[in-house]
């Protein structure tokens, strides 16, 4: 679904939903309290949000990945593969396709072994049986089907809580002030413009997303996404020098149709521009359209990524 307006104002669309949200909290609660989650034999890092929406989860996993395996990790991924109808398999990005085993395990094949299966205790079983050291859970703070040994809550600095509502008023999946009783630390992407770090009151970790994009040869751009918030990558295009003549949002997790695709390379001659996308948007179209289809990569850059693994060597090393 494409993340609603109203979820970043109060407005009476949300004053309206939100006796629904006070209902979907305390179930979430409830189903957590009643969970004894099981240990993994190796160290658990959760990745993950109360937002519903692209906070930036996977970026942040694959730059964890990335860190961990300069201290001589063998990080493997263990995630539920959303959209995908795949389950406990190891996710090979050459014969898999995002139908298979969703969007995000894809782009985190890239990096490190990634598990699909949405019973996280037994993707971690797995793990370990592969060579796994330790387990990043992309996504699953919610979940109770594994025990964390480490939780990171991801936040967009711009986007902050929205309107501070829980679904469907908001975009909360449960309150602040529940998830962070359970949460080790934050991290934020950007500028903190809602004081989230002092209102925490944990450990927080900042960073921000790079373009690995450095040549233009036409700078006329049409871009499309179907992400959380795709007005951040168009942000990010326009930031970059790109000139975007047209944008096209699709619902998050979209898998593109042919059709869909022919319509936005026509478009796009007309208008003498290049077709810019996500590389998670663009694991989900087929292989004879990604020609026509350009990526703009992006990676997390840490403000302080000594003090980042220092505190990770040293959570897990208590576990």
């Amino acid at each position: 679904m494409k993340t609603p307006k109203y979820w970043q104002s109060n407005s009476l669309i949300s004053k309206f939903l939100q006796p629904i949200g006070w209902i979907y909290g305390a179930l979430t609660q409830l189903r957590l309290k009643l969970k004894v989650a099981p240990k993994a034999e190796v160290p658990v890092i959760c990745v993950g949000n109360i937002t519903a929406g692209g906070t930036g989860k996977t970026p942040v996993s694959i730059a964890l990945a990335k860190m961990l395996e300069t201290e001589m990790y063998h990080p493997f991924f263990v995630t539920r593969g959303y959209g995908g109808n795949l389950q406990n398999v190891m996710v090979n990005n050459k014969k898999h396709s995002a139908r298979e085993v969703g969007d995000e395990p894809l782009l985190l094949s890239k990096q490190a072994p990634v598990v699909v299966n949405a019973n996280r205790y037994l993707g971690a079983k797995l793990a370990v049986k592969e060579g796994a050291d330790i387990v990043i859970m992309d996504d699953g703070f919610q979940n109770p089907s594994l025990y964390k040994d480490l939780s990171f809550l991801v936040f967009d600095g711009h986007y902050g809580i929205g309107n501070g509502k829980i679904i469907p008023a908001g975009p909360l999946r449960e309150t602040f002030a529940d998830g962070i009783k359970r949460a080790d630390a934050l991290i934020i992407l950007g500028k903190d413009n809602h004081n989230l770090a002092e209102r925490s009151q944990l450990p927080v970790f900042f960073g921000h997303t790079e373009p690995a994009q450095t040549t233009i040869s036409n700078p006329n751009i049409l871009a499309f996404a179907g992400i959380g918030h795709p007005q951040k990558f168009y942000h990010t295009l326009t930031k970059q020098g790109f000139n975007v003549v047209k944008t096209v949002d699709f619902p998050d997790h979209h898998f593109y149709t042919h059709k869909e695709l022919e319509k936005l390379v026509n478009m796009a001659k007309a208008l003498n521009a290049e077709i810019y996308t996500t590389s998670k948007d663009f694991v989900k179209i087929p292989v004879s359209m990604q020609k026509y289809i350009n990526v703009l990569e992006i990676a997390i850059v840490w403000d302080d990524p000594d003090k980042l693994i220092s505190f990770i060597k040293e959570k897990i090393r208590k576990q």
